[in-house]
């Protein structure tokens, strides 16, 4: 259900019902490309059932699912098809089209050729945890995440998001992990990760189905590599990457964590969204409290737990925890 994790903390005193959010979301629910239309995004129902609900609400958890559809035609082909309306022009007339005519014709060929390029469509899942005040996407980019957050402030009335800030960078605790090979607890280090130089020639190392325990990584980190990903277990439970943005990619629940119960369709997605919400749930306070605790922006790194590293300095743009 998800596959990667971003999260935000919910603004102060927001909240709302299944039912309120559901008659909200119904004003964008998703409708597919016209002929001429690039880009359309709506809501759709998480279950896959057509016409079904475009809110479900499971164990008090609330989950929605964003649909994206985009056509696109070849640069090239509009070029192309723009240069020869061009040459038609010039030969008919004697004239040849100005920049801005150029312009025109251009925009012109892509709206001719729009309806036969073939259309493309993703989802992202949404998850609202009211009862904790985070929103969790699994959105694989930041690009991504920033759509679904304007489609929800779109609809909901006071929505707003914030990041989450921890008192340690996950760059500066993935090198102390990595440095010291004593992951926090109740997480273990797999065997992937890559390094980057933060000097002007930005080299990147990267280690895949590697053991890391080895001096050569710590030789990395010692001369001024930063880790950038981390493949971590937590719990023996769920295996992610941790990036430096505080994202989790690849996220896979390990054997045994799903056991079906019931074979029927509505009862497994139930089952699957409990069981992914409940572990997920659990497992974002953990990784919170390894990175030194959730802080607020403008408090001092000092006034976080003594224990805790100081903070490095991150682009909010990065940062979606």
């Amino acid at each position: 259900m998800f596959k990667n994790v971003m999260v935000y903390k919910l603004g102060a005193g927001w909240s709302a019902t299944a039912e309120q959010i559901e008659q909200a979301v119904e004003q964008q629910r998703f409708v597919e490309c016209g002929p001429t239309q690039e880009r359309s995004a709506g809501w759709v129902p998480p279950r896959g059932e057509e016409h079904g609900a475009l809110v479900e609400s499971i164990g008090g958890q609330y989950l929605l699912k964003l649909a994206i559809e985009s056509k696109a035609v070849p640069s090239s082909v509009v070029k192309r098809k723009a240069e020869e309306r061009a040459a038609e022009i010039e030969a008919t007339t004697g004239r040849k089209p100005g920049k801005r005519e150029v312009r025109d014709l251009r925009e012109e060929a892509k709206q001719t050729l729009l309806p036969y390029a073939f259309s493309k469509r993703g989802s992202v899942t949404v998850w609202l945890d009211v009862q904790a005040q985070r929103l969790v996407l699994d959105a694989g980019s930041q690009g991504r995440a920033d759509e679904v957050i304007s489609a929800l402030v779109k609809v909901l009335d006071g929505f707003v998001v914030q990041e989450l800030h921890t008192a340690t960078a996950a760059g500066a605790a993935m090198s102390a992990w990595l440095s010291s090979q004593e992951p926090p607890a109740g997480f273990s280090i797999d065997r992937e990760c890559e390094l980057k130089a933060t000097d002007a020639s930005k080299s990147v190392i990267r280690y895949a189905h590697h053991p890391l325990d080895i001096e050569e990584i710590r030789q990395h980190i010692a001369e001024g590599k930063l880790p950038t990903k981390l493949a971590m277990t937590w719990d023996e439970r769920v295996s992610f990457v941790l990036t430096e943005g505080m994202q989790l990619r690849k996220l896979q629940f390990q054997d045994g964590v799903f056991e079906k119960t019931s074979k029927e369709k509505e009862d497994g997605f139930d089952a699957d969204a409990a069981i992914a919400t409940g572990e997920i749930g659990r497992l974002i306070p953990d990784l919170l409290e390894a990175l030194g605790g959730e802080i607020q922006i403008g408090i001092a790194a000092e006034a976080a737990p003594a224990a805790a590293p100081a903070a490095l300095a991150m682009d909010p743009a990065d940062a979606p925890f």
